[in-house]
């Protein structure tokens, strides 16, 4: 396989506002694998919050070219499993370099991933489009550029979140979610609940800190709604802990390495009777739809990243008013615009 590495700048349709700051332009590292002339692509952003630098993934990458390039490619998550101890404390590049050998697989095999992996589209669910945090004259426009969505989610986190959500509900009968982003305390998430469910608000994911788990009990305990775990959902090992204090796990590929761990993520959740999400950054179509492939298993999906974009990298997975729409190309279905 020949291993190849592209920075790029993403412009955002708008710029995007959640609890930790503003975004306009998203850095992100595209990975593309090639064998026989065929050619597979994964992608990650460059996350502050989470320590993932455009120049932290791709000095780890660059550090197990050399255990890539003389091989072929036979099985991804052996190929994950191999290269995971040199690659874990950088879970943002494990991921782009485990989408690109997913989707090189796929388009080897000559099949979708999701079909390779004996799952089918019968009863995928829709996605939510999101609204970032902004005044409500700006969220009501965003909401008419994009209409038809059967759900959106709301970043919350500022001291006029119930305002918003009862404008918005004046606008729409779309179904709502939540996202705080870590941003409340724990008797500001369960008084809000009461609300926000009123409100016809579904669920509200991250109210409080990742390691606030203590607060997480009484939140649980008594919260109007369910409750989402993603910055507390990072990897594998926080399921577990996620059971009892969270009715869900958001699973987002950056946070946990790639499609081979997220997978088990899900699985895992599912046995455990959580239900399930995927999650996405601000990703071009590289990234969502990697992601995309583990639509089947999923109660829940938030893949609108490319949407938020000025300008996409590639094609593959689209969105129609929230209903996802997998390409006839095969792998993660990306074919590469530039």
């Amino acid at each position: 396989m020949k291993l190849t590495l592209r920075h790029f700048e993403l412009k955002t349709r708008h710029p995007f506002t959640i609890a930790r700051g503003t975004t306009i332009v998203q850095r992100t590292l595209v990975v593309e694998l090639e064998e026989d002339g065929v050619r597979g692509y994964g992608e990650s952003n460059a996350i502050s919050f989470y320590g993932a630098t455009l120049e932290n993934m791709t000095a780890a990458l660059e550090s197990v070219r050399g255990q890539i390039e003389p091989r072929r490619l036979a099985d991804p998550a052996a190929l994950w499993e191999e290269l995971d101890p040199w690659l874990s404390h950088n879970h943002f590049a494990q991921n782009a370099l485990d989408q690109a050998a997913w989707d090189l697989w796929g388009k080897l095999r000559g099949a979708p991933v999701w079909r390779l992996w004996g799952l089918t589209l019968d009863r995928c669910v829709p996605t939510d489009y999101t609204l970032g945090i902004d005044t409500v004259e700006n969220l009501l426009v965003r909401l008419r550029e994009m209409p038809g969505f059967p759900v959106y989610k709301v970043k919350l986190g500022t001291p006029r979140d119930l305002e918003v959500v009862r404008t918005l509900r004046q606008a729409t009968d779309a179904a709502f979610r939540v996202d705080a982003n870590c941003a409340w305390t724990a008797e500001e998430m369960i008084e809000k609940s009461h609300v926000l469910k009123d409100l016809g608000v579904e669920y509200i994911e991250q109210p409080l800190p990742r390691d606030e788990w203590k607060a997480m009990e009484t939140v649980y305990r008594h919260s109007a709604l369910p409750i989402v775990a993603d910055e507390s959902s990072q990897t594998e090992a926080d399921v577990p802990r996620c059971e009892g204090l969270f009715h869900g796990i958001n699973v987002k590929l950056g946070k946990c390495g790639g499609l081979t761990p997220g997978k088990r993520m899900l699985e895992d959740a599912r046995r455990r009777g959580l239900k399930t999400m995927i999650g996405c950054f601000t990703e071009s179509s590289v990234g969502i739809s990697a992601v995309a492939q583990l639509l089947p298993l999923v109660d829940y999906a938030d893949l609108d990243g490319a949407l938020l974009l000025a300008e996409d990298l590639a094609a593959g997975v689209t969105i129609d008013r929230g209903r996802v729409i997998f390409p006839a190309e095969n792998g993660c279905g990306v074919r590469w615009k530039r």
